[in-house]
């Protein structure tokens, strides 16, 4: 084998890789185990814990130190169903934009047009602005868009001569704008929420902005924060050298505090001192460290300090007096300014905000600013947002990033008279802008703007100007979002999840492991530390990538396993049949790896295909799936390919024998002689029979479908003692104004409940409407209490969006998969074959879906994990097809003069069939550990994963094959072959 050096430095340098970027994972569970030993259950206690080490050093690796917040960005985070928390889509919605750059027209024809687009928007998936313009046009031939966009909100941006393209222009650019606001004001937002690393992500060809919360636990509290309307308001800055007195009192209070707590430190012993600690990070502000290295060099700064014991408001300061500090001392900033006894010693006309994001100095340092804003004594701001008609992006005269931005009449009015006293001020005055209570910029006014059209200098990159602009116009033009797609989980269903994917991972792993020893021997060892050594690739890489962990990306990381276990025993076995034929041990290993390469390359990127098109259609779950499968593939084919046989070069070198079969496993399934293509009419017609079947149930009852394909609110609801669904369902049935689904979920005592009530009104208050009546329904059970473990809502909008993707997903997957196997075997026969063979078992699953129903003890839905599970079954049955087709491809080269291609197709299947069904017991064995302890939230994927798997092996063998012999020209291939003769099976 050529670059061996290279295949072992890799191996070494990803490991140490992967180690690394897990360590952060365990350093991360120890802090938070040491934060629930700290606050004893007391989950405030917990949170201030963490927050007050956010931004202090806990991990020391090499000398190189790495703060909480470093280890948390770095650590291999849980997802949602694993920890509970919450996920919502929300909804930029373009009605109230157009409305708003229309001035809130009531032109009759202009609201006509926004009814109609409403409508066939929901039903046709497209651009609801496109579908305006059309429409408008359409109903209105001869009218122009400018007479009704043309106001005094677009002034400057469109005019009444203007075309149709040219308005359309301005409000897409506009539409995008709100959007890209909408996402900015909500991340600021959520970066306010403390630790729990809240996630925020546009959606690509939408105006759709989806937010993951881990650890929330109170939904009323997100949906305001997601929610609220945005308020940008205009305040006076005050210059700190005017607080003097009053910071001077604040200092001498916290100084003396230190003098009194610095005996007890220095005298207590080392359990007391772990005791203060643990106190001071956890919140304590009554008592505060000092800094005295840092206080004799702020002694040095101010004058009216001089000669005066330093505390942290000054010590902390970098540099000294400018009110700039370190992210990581914000915390205790935040302590001191939020006591009552430190507020009184400030003018009531004086509030103290943060600046939005740090800065560096002259000298480097980066710093966030802490701003004293004169907030006079009705807190009310002088100017708003709403007076700003436009604000954008611009350079100043030096060529420099600017913002620039225009007042209305009432706004310029203020604005002028504001600025003049500012620019009358020595030193000169500053207006700070802010939003949501954060300040975003706080420029100097260096002279009176009496037009209201005003620019904002300063050392902006483009991105941070575009930021700025867009934080103006927040107010001007309002983005209201709505939310169309709901989740929460609570953390009783999340540690569930937790310990039922644990056990999936230690079982899955256990019997993958154990079976490959029992059937190869000491080749078996050698795949086991190839498939070890694909976990730890696994895990780190998704570690590495921020990724977080769910149950979908649990069973992508078992799946992937189980085609790396595929790929060595497609490996062995060629190998074992080089052995039986006589061949050395060495040529034997090094034919093995040659015959079987072109097959395991062929699978994997098959594979690959299928895992790349979840990655671009699928969401949430099933997004964590596609990446866990795609990365597992990867390092599945650089470990079982050039690892193992790195391994096995090793012991060829050193004159060491190496088994590959157990004494009993030797001849597995080797005297197994069927006759696959002369049976297929009996295949064609049981697999037909099915189908048919499972059509015509379908045609008369339709699918099942899940809440994110028809729309609805599920709650998942556990009781103390066991009830029946029909007793919940007749109690819901008058609080919802009909009777909810009701199903078991796991047990007699929880329950899936879901119901269409209110489920077209995006509302909170709806929202809050459906749990109150759920709440109203299960009261009646008296005696018996009940908790709800998690809610899903998901609106009709979003709901066609999710069943189109899956629609688009399955499309491109077969087309993409169908062009790889026509490019690859160079027939066309081949491509169909695989492509029925594909076809037949989607409807064979779905099929069989329909027919068990109302048989299973389970959910059995059509919704995107049911999507993704026929995908990956895809992916599989296609493997299959693709190991068999390459030995059939084999033989076929080698056909003799005489031999039928029926009956040579024939010896191949028989030949290959000891592969497969080694391979499919190992996949099935996973899945089956997956049913049996992967939890109620993917039995139904399982479910289906395991009847596909068993259906994809049987069609590639018994379908596609034969449809293969069907359409290929060979004069004698009507003749029936005859069974191949007894021989040893190899793959």
């Amino acid at each position: 084998m050529q670059n061996k050096g290279l295949v072992i430095a890799l191996t070494v340098v990803i490991t140490a890789l992967c180690f690394y970027y897990l360590s952060f994972t365990f350093v991360g569970r120890k802090v938070q185990q040491d934060a629930i030993t700290y606050s004893k259950g007391d989950l405030n206690k917990k949170q201030a814990y963490l927050d007050s080490i956010w931004n202090q050093p806990v991990y020391n690796l090499l000398g190189a130190k790495y703060t909480y917040k470093e280890v948390k960005d770095n650590e291999l985070s849980l997802g949602l169903d694993l920890q509970g928390g919450m996920h919502v889509t929300l909804e930029v919605s373009p009605v109230d934009i157009i409305k708003g750059l229309s001035a809130n027209s009531q032109d009759s024809s202009f609201l006509s047009a926004l009814k109609k687009a409403n409508i066939q928007q929901k039903a046709t998936h497209k651009n609801f602005a496109d579908l305006f313009f059309r429409i408008y046009r359409d109903d209105n031939p001869d009218k122009k868009l400018s007479t009704i966009f043309a106001n005094s909100i677009t002034k400057g941006r469109i005019a009444i001569t203007d075309d149709d393209s040219k308005v359309e222009d301005v409000i897409n650019k506009e539409i995008e704008s709100a959007i890209e606001r909408s996402f900015t004001i909500i991340r600021n937002r959520l970066d306010q929420f403390g630790t729990s690393q809240p996630n925020v992500q546009r959606l690509p060809g939408s105006g759709q902005i989806q937010v993951e919360i881990p650890g929330a636990d109170n939904p009323q509290r997100v949906r305001k924060l997601l929610q609220g309307v945005a308020r940008l308001e205009f305040w006076d800055v005050v210059d700190p050298s005017t607080l003097n007195t009053s910071l001077m009192a604040i200092n001498d209070i916290l100084v003396k505090e230190q003098k009194a707590a610095t005996p007890a430190v220095t005298t207590a012993d080392a359990s007391k001192k772990d005791e203060n600690l643990s106190a001071l990070l956890g919140g304590d502000s009554t008592k505060v460290q000092s800094d005295s290295a840092k206080a004799a060099e702020v002694s040095k700064g101010l004058d009216s300090l001089q000669n005066v014991n330093v505390s942290p408001i000054f010590a902390l300061s970098t540099p000294p007096g400018a009110f700039r500090y370190a992210v990581k001392d914000t915390s205790k900033i935040n302590s001191i300014f939020r006591r009552a006894d430190i507020k009184l010693q400030l003018p009531r006309t004086v509030g103290v905000f943060w600046a939005n994001k740090p800065e560096k100095d002259l000298t480097g340092e980066e710093a966030l600013e802490l701003y004293f804003l004169d907030i006079g004594r009705n807190g009310k701001a002088r100017l708003t947002g709403e007076v700003i008609t436009d604000a954008r992006n611009d350079l100043d005269e030096f060529a420099r990033q600017a913002v620039s931005m225009n007042m209305n009449a009432a706004g310029t009015h203020t604005w002028a008279k504001w600025t003049a006293e500012a620019s009358s001020k020595s030193p000169k005055g500053r207006i700070a802008i802010m939003l949501d209570n954060v300040v975003y910029s706080a420029p100097s006014v260096n002279g009176e703007i009496p037009n209201g059209n005003s620019q904002i200098s300063g050392n902006f990159t483009v991105e941070e100007a575009k930021d700025l602009a867009n934080v103006l116009k927040a107010g001007s033009l309002p983005a209201p979002t709505k939310i169309v797609e709901e989740a929460s989980v609570g953390p009783t269903l999340g540690q569930e999840s937790i310990r039922n994917g644990i056990i999936s991972i230690v079982v899955g792993f256990f019997i993958i492991i154990v079976f490959m020893f029992v059937v190869y021997s000491v080749s078996g060892w050698v795949a086991d530390l190839a498939v070890i050594l694909n976990l730890i690739f696994l895990m780190g890489i998704l570690a590495s990538f921020g990724s977080a962990l769910t149950l979908p990306g649990i069973a992508g990381i078992l799946l992937s396993l189980a085609i790396a276990v595929d790929a060595n025993v497609l490996i062995n076995e060629r190998v074992k049949e080089d052995i039986n034929a006589g061949k050395s041990l060495e040529a034997s290993v090094r034919n093995g790896y040659k015959g079987a390469f072109s097959a395991i390359f062929d699978s994997n990127v098959t594979t690959l295909i299928k895992g790349f098109v979840l990655l671009v259609f699928g969401s949430g779950l099933i997004y964590g799936f596609a990446v866990t499968l795609i990365i597992g593939i990867i390092c599945s084919f650089f470990t079982s390919v050039f690892f193992t046989r790195v391994i096995f070069e090793f012991y060829l070198r050193k004159g060491k024998k190496i088994s590959f079969s157990q004494g009993w496993s030797k001849n597995l399934f080797r005297s197994i002689n069927i006759n696959f293509v002369g049976n297929r009419r009996i295949y064609y017609t049981v697999s037909g029979s099915i189908i048919v079947i499972g059509m015509a149930m379908l045609a008369y009852k339709g699918f099942n479908y899940g809440v994110d394909f028809k729309g609805g609110r599920t709650y998942v609801v556990e009781f103390q003692k066991p009830l029946t669904a029909q007793s919940i369902r007749e109690s819901l049935a008058t609080p919802f104004e009909s009777a909810p689904e009701v199903k078991t979920f796991g047990g007699t005592t929880k329950f899936k409940i879901t119901t269409s009530y209110l489920i077209d009104d995006d509302s909170d208050e709806a929202t809050a409407q459906a749990e109150h009546k759920l709440n109203e329904g299960l009261s009646k059970f008296q005696g018996n209490t009940s908790s709800v473990l998690s809610s899903y809502k998901v609106g009709p909008t979003i709901a066609n969006d999710i069943k189109i993707s899956a629609i688009w997903s399955l499309v491109v997957a077969v087309a993409l998969m169908f062009l790889y196997i026509l490019i690859r075997f160079r027939k066309w026969q081949f491509a169909l074959g695989t492509v029925v063979s594909l076809f037949h078992t989607v409807l064979m699953v779905l099929s069989l879906f329909v027919i068990l129903e109302d048989v299973m003890p389970f959910s059995l839905e059509i919704d995107q994990s049911f999507v993704a599970a026929i995908l990956t079954v895809i992916g599989y049955s296609i493997n299959d097809s693709v190991v068999v087709f390459d030995r059939v491809r084999e033989f076929l080269n080698a056909k003799k003069s005489g031999q039928t291609i029926a009956s040579v197709v024939n010896e191949a299947l028989n030949d290959t069939l000891s592969r497969t069904l080694i391979t499919g017991m190992s996949t099935i064995f996973v899945i089956v550990i997956l049913f049996f302890f992967g939890g109620e939230t993917i039995k139904g994927f399982t479910f289906a994963m395991l009847i596909g798997v068993l259906i994809g092996t049987y069609a590639s063998l018994c379908i596609g094959t034969p449809v293969l012999v069907d359409f290929s020209k060979d004069d004698t291939k009507l003749q029936e072959p005859k069974p191949a003769q007894s021989k040893p099976v190899t793959a």
